[in-house]
Order: C-alpha cells, then sequence, then structure tokens
C-alpha cells in the first residue's frame, strides 16, 4: 500500500503543489475583495450587504475546486491508461479492489488536503471581520462547491479508467448530469440541510471507478 501512495504521489505531486497555490491565489483574491471593501466603506457596509442582500463574496470559487477535482483525475490516471500500465499494476499481488481504492484515495488525501488550506485561509481572515454565523455562512456556502470538485474527481476518474471509447462518452454525459446537482441553486447556503447526503452522494460515486476496471480486467473495449 506504501508503494501505491508513493507511486501516486510522484505522479501528482507537482500538480498538487500547483492546485494549493491556485486554490489559495483564488481564495486570498476573494479575501481582499473583501478586504478593500471593508477599507473604502467600513465593516459596517460589508456586514449590511452580507445580511440585506444574502452577499457571500467568494462567488469567484464557485467552479474552481470543480476544475481542480478534474485536472487531478486526468494528472493521475491518463498518463496510466496511454502508457497501458493500468494493466502492469492490478497485476501485482495485491487485491484489485484495494489497489484501485488506494490509488483513488491517495487522490482524495491530496484534494482534501488542497481545499482544506483554502478553508483554513478563509476562516483565519474571516474571524477577525466577521461573527461566526455570517463565518458559518460563508464557508457552508463554499463547502457544496469544494464537494463538487470530489465528486468531479471521482467521476473523471471513472471516465478516464473506461477501456471503451463509446463508454467514455456515455460516462461523461452521466457525470455532467451528476454534476448539475451541486449547482442547482445560486442561493447561499441552499444546500446546507442536504450536505451530510451530499457528502455521501460524493462517496457513492467512488463505486463508479470499480465497474470500468471490471470491464477493463475483462478486456472490454466496446
Amino acid at each position: 500500500m506504501n508503494a501505491i501512495f508513493y507511486k501516486e504521489w510522484i505522479k501528482t505531486r507537482w500538480y498538487f503543489l500547483l492546485a494549493v497555490l491556485t486554490t489559495l491565489g483564488f481564495a486570498g483574491y476573494c479575501m481582499l475583495r473583501i478586504n478593500r471593501v471593508i477599507e473604502l466603506k467600513g465593516a459596517e457596509h460589508i456586514w449590511e450587504v452580507m445580511l440585506q442582500r444574502d452577499a457571500i463574496f467568494i462567488d469567484l470559487l464557485q467552479y474552481v475546486p470543480l476544475l481542480v477535482g478534474i485536472l487531478m483525475a486526468i494528472v493521475q490516471f491518463v498518463p496510466e491508461m496511454q502508457r497501458k500500465s493500468l494493466k502492469l499494476t492490478l497485476h501485482l499481488p495485491y487485491p484489485e479492489l484495494k489497489m484501485v481504492m488506494t490509488m483513488l484515495f491517495s487522490g482524495l488525501v491530496l484534494l482534501v488536503l488542497c481545499f482544506a488550506s483554502n478553508f483554513l485561509l478563509m476562516g483565519i481572515y474571516m474571524s477577525g471581520v466577521f461573527a461566526p454565523e455570517l463565518i458559518s455562512h460563508v464557508l457552508l456556502t463554499g463547502l457544496t462547491w469544494y464537494l463538487a470538485g470530489i465528486a468531479g474527481y471521482l467521476l473523471v476518474a471513472w471516465i478516464c479508467l473506461e477501456p471503451a471509447w463509446k463508454r467514455r462518452v456515455l460516462n461523461l454525459v452521466i457525470t455532467v448530469l451528476l454534476l448539475r446537482v451541486f449547482f442547482l441553486s445560486p442561493t447561499p447556503e441552499a444546500y446546507v440541510k442536504f450536505l451530510p447526503w451530499l457528502a455521501v452522494y460524493t462517496l457513492l460515486t467512488a463505486s463508479f471507478s470499480w465497474l470500468s476496471i471490471l470491464r477493463f480486467k475483462a478486456g472490454k473495449q466496446d
């Protein structure tokens, strides 16, 4: 298992660093926007805007985690399929299901670390500006987008691991429809009561990759 983690780390380490810097850059820019409004009009104004207009000031982040998750899956699994090294990996003396889940888990760990750094940055900054209720309002709204990033990673990994191009197209259509669920409502905290179920829904998408692995092992190309 340690060898698998190390192999996945070698493949994704530079992308992981880029993803952390990029997402922190976007999150930091959102915090700078808040800071600029405070400097120009005062903290009272920004509180008023948030309470009366339901503004959260991190709208720029909406699709960033999704893009980061999708690219993580591409970086991690496309070379594996192009070089046809997945077949060799699956012939190692290790249970195939554990092998695939370990590969996915390694990517998930990196994504969670990346996304957690964003929440840490935003939480630290906003704790000196907003009341706890407003901080919770902003971060819970953003949490849905970050869950979309994790779901995007798992679903695109499923597409990449699928051996047949026709099935990949079908998987892509299903992926788009499933990811649409995360962006049905633009209202802040629209998903807050649904978040536990949304998290389960996200994690269940990890099982899709196993279906593609079974087809890959069976040599199905259509």
